[in-house]
């Protein structure tokens, strides 16, 4: 799919994430980026940092491959994903991805 800025991949990026579960694991895995890099910085061992992204990524494809069954959108928008993940993330923090996914339509 060809997407002609941010706000159009959006609501394609939920579709993507239309299990609760899937977007669970992608939260843990998220959080995993946080923890590492405060990790790094606490320790100063840079080499933690290394591992955020590998942590993050096997946990969310994880859950693309065997609970969403679907392709990461990943594969095809890398730093869209990559911005998605974050807003995603944020979202469910603050409790408000539950409106934005009605907002959107992919309730799931």
């Amino acid at each position: 799919m060809e997407f002609k800025n941010y706000e159009e991949f959006w609501p394609f990026y939920l579709s993507q994430h239309s299990k609760a579960s899937t977007r669970k694991w992608h939260f843990v895995g998220t959080t995993f980026v946080f923890v590492f890099v405060l990790a790094a910085l606490f320790t100063r061992n840079l080499w933690l940092i290394l591992l955020a992204p590998v942590t993050a990524y096997a946990f969310a494809w994880f859950s693309h491959f065997f609970i969403e069954g679907n392709k990461p959108a990943t594969f095809g928008h890398p730093v869209w994903s990559l911005r998605a993940d974050f807003r995603m993330y944020r979202l469910t923090l603050f409790g408000k991805l539950a409106e934005e996914l009605v907002k959107h339509k992919k309730a799931g």
